[in-house]
């Protein structure tokens, strides 16, 4: 029974990591120098971090709350 679980947990490792993999690749864009919505300069760290980034932190936060607002999260 264990060889079968742990199969399973393989094969779900597997997948988590091809999944990770696709995400990463798929990011690998070019980070604004200056956000898309304020114009303000996006910090080096930020774009370093974050390939492909477009929104300085303030943006994003916006962004993000609402989102959140209108999927009706709480």
């Amino acid at each position: 029974m264990a060889d079968v679980i742990d199969a399973a947990q393989e094969r779900a490792d597997l997948i988590l990591t091809s999944q990770i993999q696709a995400a990463r690749a798929s990011v690998a864009g070019v980070s604004a120098m200056f956000c898309i919505e304020c114009d303000r300069p996006i910090p080096e760290e930020r774009r370093a971090t974050l390939p492909g980034v477009e929104l300085c932190v303030y943006c994003k936060e916006i962004a993000e709350m609402t989102a959140k607002h209108y999927r009706g999260d709480k």
